[in-house]
């Protein structure tokens, strides 16, 4: 039971090898488009705090990336649980409920990681070079993923169908993609704005996120705050599994 989470995980990594290709294609079609789009319209021309705004762009769709390919592994959920019927085996294996989250958690972040390596990567065609070796950025890149694949846990376990997974999506991603000061800086925002956004997980990402590719001072209240997020969501789902399970 201690080493339940190894079958979890290890079951998601087989499925994100047989789909790894499809999923690196599809990884790959929206930072272009935002790197064509954006980069080359605004690139060189505008300048965000001392930075090109492709440089300024390139943090903010690696904490975009993360949130979304991480909140992603709530769509296999739903799926194991409604058509594959996965979830009742689990349920029947000497598994406890922290171990599957934790498996499952441990899969989002890994697809997460997978897709800030291709953002990383595509830059590099573009002329872009941050300081990716500095470890701050990671840990942000990594706390990033762990809450948003903490909340798909816990919100996949709660949906009673695979169409309700779209409507969360469109409440709750797509909103934070766009607000979470990904494409610009949030503090050009009216002040109750900025108050709002200070609430959003993915506001502090990008923030750390940036610090650390620019190798600024970082703001460890961002890291803390996402910490907390973090595991109080990883602490809902084991919550929401086990509602699930009765």
């Amino acid at each position: 039971m201690t080493y339940g989470w190894i079958a979890v995980y290890y079951r998601e990594l087989l499925i994100l090898r047989r789909r790894l290709t499809r999923l690196l294609a599809s990884m790959s079609v929206s930072p272009l488009l935002y790197f064509i789009a954006f980069g080359y319209a605004m690139g060189n021309e505008v300048i965000i705090e001392g930075r090109t705004y492709m440089e300024f762009l390139i943090p903010g769709l690696v904490a975009m990336s993360g949130m979304t390919h991480a909140f992603a592994i709530a769509g296999d959920v739903n799926i194991s649980r409604f058509y594959w019927h996965i979830f009742e085996e689990f349920q029947a294996a000497p598994i406890s409920n922290l171990s599957y989250v934790m498996g499952e958690v441990l899969a989002g972040i890994t697809r997460a990681f997978i897709s800030v390596a291709v953002i990383l990567v595509l830059s590099l065609f573009f002329g872009v070079v941050l300081s990716y070796h500095n470890p701050l950025f990671w840990i942000a890149a990594f706390l990033n993923s762990f809450v948003f694949a903490s909340l798909a846990v816990g919100l996949a376990m709660i949906v009673k169908s695979h169409a309700d997974q779209g409507m969360l999506t469109s409440f709750v991603i797509t909103p934070m993609a766009f607000l979470g000061g990904t494409f610009f800086p949030v503090d050009r925002l009216p002040v109750w704005a900025q108050k709002i956004l200070f609430l959003l997980p993915l506001t502090h990402a990008s923030k750390a996120i940036r610090s650390a590719s620019f190798d600024n001072p970082v703001h460890y209240s961002s890291y803390l705050l996402l910490t907390g997020i973090g595991l109080a969501f990883f602490l809902i789902s084991i919550f929401c599994v086990n509602r699930a399970r009765d």
